[in-house]
């Protein structure tokens, strides 16, 4: 059902590109921009078991992104811009404003240059354990594992359940089933899980988280570019809604603290771990403002409002799925015609 699903979802959004009728969509509902979300950036690999591939775009497709961007007249503004155009008046052009979650070592490596070349501004999200040495890629692990494993068990509630893993179709069963069961779990137990499961099938997530993530020299290199904005997404990158509520804003005010001191430079925008509509709660939204940050973004799909209609600590992001490449389906997803027409302001955003 779920890939009958996308695929009417891919052939309607082909239908309203090539009829034009997105075109007419944007009017009525593209709002005064949009803030895209990407994660990693690196070349293709050919591996069949790839859980983590929606995460991930190549250098050459942000090159077409943006010179797409730029051919649609999109105007490429930093964090800063857009929560000033989100307060006032519509302007004749919409904005574009590129984001990148997680801190991976790859925005220096590969997605820098290409932003570089292009002269664009763009906001990079950073969970401060992670050039600390200290955060964990549990995600990665848990990839790595299933991936060289025909059988992985472990202990859910008390019981020892086996999961097989022979087959490409198994390994991606598994990997999702086990990944959200994860992402529902408070800190301390995800912890001991992922851990448990290292142990087991030696797989070393320090080496693998440190390997994958920005050390402070490569975010000083960045903070130095005055394109580049630094935000926090806490310190050790949790889903704030398995977090007690001060747990939640020790986290984002430890976040900003830690940055700022390392950095030596105002951190003022947010991001909200995975940022989904289970991740964070209105009560987080409360939090960012009275951390000190302007602005907080989601993951949750939409377009920024002018005038004030969207709050700017409830931004919502498109997120682009890597395991797609048709600039096409970017053209549709940014006129706004794919997502509800409802303004996020405080009161009504769930």
């Amino acid at each position: 059902m779920a890939s009958d699903f996308g695929i009417l979802r891919w052939a309607w959004m082909e239908l309203a590109y090539f009829s034009g009728y997105f075109r007419l969509k944007q009017r009525q509902s593209g709002g005064s921009g949009v803030i895209l979300r990407f994660e990693r950036v690196r070349p293709r690999e050919s591996r069949p078991f790839q859980p983590n591939r929606w995460r991930e775009i190549t250098p050459q497709f942000l090159d077409r992104t943006i010179r797409a961007l730029k051919r649609w007249n999109f105007d490429l503004i930093t964090m800063d811009e857009v929560c000033r155009r989100a307060v006032t008046l519509p302007r004749p052009s919409r904005f574009a404003c590129l984001t990148f979650d997680g801190g991976c070592k790859d925005v220096i490596t590969h997605a820098y240059p290409v932003l570089s070349k292009h002269g664009v501004p763009f906001t990079l999200y950073l969970p401060t354990a992670f050039p600390d040495g200290l955060g964990e890629a549990w995600w990665l692990a848990l990839e790595e594992m299933i991936a060289c494993e025909d059988r992985i068990s472990l202990v859910i509630d008390r019981k020892e359940r086996r999961f097989a893993t022979g087959s490409t179709h198994e390994k991606h069963d598994t990997f999702e089933f086990l990944a959200n069961w994860m992402l529902t779990l408070p800190p301390p137990d995800l912890s001991f899980a992922i851990h448990d499961l290292c142990t087991r099938y030696s797989v070393d997530i320090a080496a693998l988280s440190r390997a994958d993530s920005l050390d402070w020299d490569d975010l000083a290199k960045l903070a130095a570019d005055p394109l580049v904005t630094i935000g926090s997404a806490t310190v050790n990158y949790p889903p704030l809604s398995n977090l007690k509520g001060a747990d939640a804003q020790r986290e984002m005010t430890m976040g900003k603290a830690v940055a700022e001191t390392a950095l030596r430079q105002p951190v003022s925008h947010f991001a909200y771990p995975f940022g989904d509509r289970q991740s964070w709660r209105r009560e987080h939204v409360v939090m960012a403002q009275e951390a000190g940050f302007a602005s907080a973004v989601s993951t949750i799909p939409g377009v920024v409002e002018a005038k004030g209609y969207t709050d700017l600590h409830a931004l919502p992001r498109i997120a682009w799925d890597g395991r797609q490449g048709s600039l096409r389906t970017m053209r549709v997803l940014l006129s706004g015609m794919m997502f509800p027409a409802v303004r996020q302001t405080r009161d009504n955003w769930v």
